[in-house]
């Protein structure tokens, strides 16, 4: 009996840390998801804001599906039956975490041929990338929406572990027991597609960092001694590296856990909470850094807090 009053204030809390977490995503990533639209179609925007819009975009589809406050309401209004919900909604949490790590990619990679300087073979890279962003797109949206397809066939509306052995993986959706070789086929793609990723991030931000410090001793003379704050190149060095470290932890940490409980085909609730937390925590952080470290957005900020100022 006291463990059952343990768990549940437990749980409770753990409900409630969700809740704000998932608050607090979707309002920074569609502030963010505004601004570059905005950005966009009315200003010069950077290379990187397409790429930035659509990553912002991901991540609060990604924030909600993942919470099961949206899609569950929706389909609850239109009477659609729980398979479905429940396969709708698992499949496009799935599809956005892979969206995720490949635009996260592309960003970094974009980035890293965008500072490179015009005598490296990464710069001729340059032009051909802002000319084929949009079949870039097509590709990556193309590509994780089929890989991810499988997905369908192993979820559903949860009925009785004792009886089907499904695994649960939320209040009411569950997934369905697969040939141990099928499971293992799926983790090795899945597993062999992100290595490639990550490694693909860690290799160009770790350029990205060579280059910004080189630069940055290039230019040490020209920064004067009267003006100790951190010089551009020292802040967009710390931001690049602050995205990367947060993302390589938290991702591994999510795949860690959905990976083992996958092949144990074994789910704990508390878990699973922990595993949603530690899934949107990237979500959550990316925007909170790209809005502190955009001087377009704090000195748009600062323009709206002087004219409120002016009015009242």
């Amino acid at each position: 009996m006291m463990i059952i009053l343990l768990y549940f204030p437990r749980m409770s809390s753990l409900k409630n840390v969700l809740n704000f977490q998932t608050g607090l995503g979707v309002l920074a990533n569609m502030f963010l998801l505004f601004f570059y639209t905005f950005i966009i179609l009315g200003h010069r925007p950077k290379p990187t804001d397409m790429i930035s819009c659509q990553l912002a975009f991901i991540h609060i589809v990604l924030v909600l599906s993942g919470s099961d406050i949206w899609l569950r309401d929706i389909f609850e209004s239109l009477n659609i039956e729980n398979d479905f919900k429940c396969k709708t909604t698992f499949y496009i949490n799935r599809v956005m975490r892979s969206l995720s790590i490949s635009i996260t990619c592309l960003l970094s990679v974009f980035q890293a041929v965008t500072i490179s300087p015009s005598t490296s073979l990464l710069a001729k890279f340059k032009y051909k990338l802002k000319k084929y962003m949009i079949c870039v797109f097509f590709f990556i949206w193309s590509f994780n929406l089929s890989l991810i397809s499988n997905h369908i066939f192993y979820a559903g509306a949860f009925i009785n572990v004792s009886v089907t052995n499904q695994m649960k993986v939320t209040k009411f959706c569950s997934l369905f027991p697969m040939n141990y070789i099928i499971r293992a086929l799926i983790l090795t793609v899945t597993t062999s597609r992100d290595v490639f990723l990550v490694g693909v991030m860690l290799t160009t931000s770790a350029y990205m960092v060579i280059i910004l410090f080189r630069h940055q001793r290039q230019c040490k003379y020209l920064h004067s001694l009267s003006h100790p704050s951190a010089s551009p190149e020292k802040r967009a060095t710390q931001t690049i590296l602050m995205l990367v470290i947060f993302f390589v932890v938290m991702y591994w940490v999510d795949f860690i856990i959905s990976s083992t409980a996958v092949l144990l085909w074994m789910y704990d609730p508390v878990i699973l909470s922990v595993q949603k937390f530690v899934m949107n925590v990237y979500p959550t952080i990316t925007p909170l850094v790209q809005i502190s470290s955009d001087n377009r957005i704090i000195n748009m900020l600062k323009s709206l807090r002087s004219k409120c100022h002016q009015i009242f």
